[in-house]
């Protein structure tokens, strides 16, 4: 997994990180409370880190320890 949305974005899912995103990895239904980043199609290109507004997005090495079961909820969002 290269990058992960973190607990910032709930409640804001500002879709910025969406529009720069060259590879569309990054989703969210209208349920869910935040958006999410597929590991599996991110190619860690770092466009959607910068241009989160609440510094929500962080590289899966680099996310804050307070942070880190995000990772995991990133990856299961995903998995089928």
């Amino acid at each position: 997994m290269a990058f992960v949305i973190t607990e910032p974005c709930i409640g804001t899912k500002d879709q910025s990180c969406i529009k720069v995103c060259p590879v569309d990895c990054i989703h969210g239904d209208p349920d869910d409370e935040q958006l999410f980043i597929d590991p599996e199609t991110c190619i860690d290109c770092g466009a959607c880190e910068s241009e989160c507004p609440v510094n929500a997005i962080f590289e899966d090495v680099a996310v804050p320890e307070k942070w880190r079961d995000y990772i995991e909820k990133n990856r299961s969002h995903f998995a089928s």
